[in-house]
């Protein structure tokens, strides 16, 4: 399998409400060509780079799900949608440092990047509810990207079911499931046996959540059991220049 970068595909340029739509559409195509209801999938709208007015706009198209991957970034978007008692669902879905998880818990719902047990740790012990997390697996064993890793390959990373043991025992986590990031490649074909495994994996477990599916492969995502896929430019479209 291919595990290199490859050229994003450019968005075309469109309203919020045409892309989520265009979105939809896919997903449902998707989800009936795969034999189940697409009612079954969850748009997660990464606002990464967009101000709390697009993630307005993907609301009222009928978005409920947004993610965020900086705490920072995201405090000032949390105050401004509840100043205007704008409801949704806050996803974290960047890496998180142990440091940050306070003001996670306080202002998240839920977490999909749980990627070691110390994280897993600190989550449980400043909880003091059963905080909705899903556990990152680096299904890919890509040295780039952070997660649990399946096979010893990577010496520095914590081998998946080791933590598991750790983690299913801890108090205060409602593990609700399994996220990854596939590699970027040049055809989403290249990565259905990633999202395959991770769909296995979970299964094995009895675990309904797969975070799996970004921009560029979602739809194969949808296909191979994605109950959330995590969507930025195909929601907001291409990110400002900085």
């Amino acid at each position: 399998m291919q595990t290199g970068s490859a050229p994003r595909k450019l968005i075309p340029a469109g309203t919020v409400a045409e892309n989520v739509a265009a979105v939809r559409a896919r997903i449902e195509a998707a989800a009936r060509r795969a034999g189940r209801p697409p009612e079954g999938v969850r748009v997660v709208a990464v606002s990464k780079g967009f101000g709390p007015e697009k993630i307005a706009e993907a609301v009222a198209a009928g978005i409920t799900d947004i993610g965020e991957n900086r705490l920072q970034e995201a405090l000032p978007k949390v105050a401004w949608l509840k100043e205007r008692g704008i409801k949704v669902t806050w996803h974290f879905v960047g890496h998180l440092q142990t440091n940050k998880v306070k003001g996670v818990l306080a202002h998240f719902d839920l977490i999909h990047s749980v990627d070691s047990v110390r994280l897993a740790q600190e989550i449980s012990r400043r909880a003091s509810w059963p905080v909705p997390v899903l556990l990152q697996v680096n299904v890919a064993a890509e040295l780039a990207k952070g997660g649990f890793i399946l096979e010893p390959v990577l010496p520095d990373r914590e081998l998946f079911w080791a933590a598991w043991e750790v983690i299913r025992r801890l108090p205060n986590l409602d593990i609700r499931g399994l996220m990854t990031i596939a590699p970027q490649v040049d055809d989403p074909e290249k990565v259905r046996p990633v999202f395959r495994r991770l769909r296995e994996l979970a299964e094995r477990l009895g675990l309904p959540e797969l975070s799996m599916g970004m921009t560029e492969d979602y739809e194969v995502a949808v296909e191979e059991g994605a109950t959330m896929v995590r969507l930025g430019r195909a929601v907001f479209g291409e990110r400002p220049a900085r």
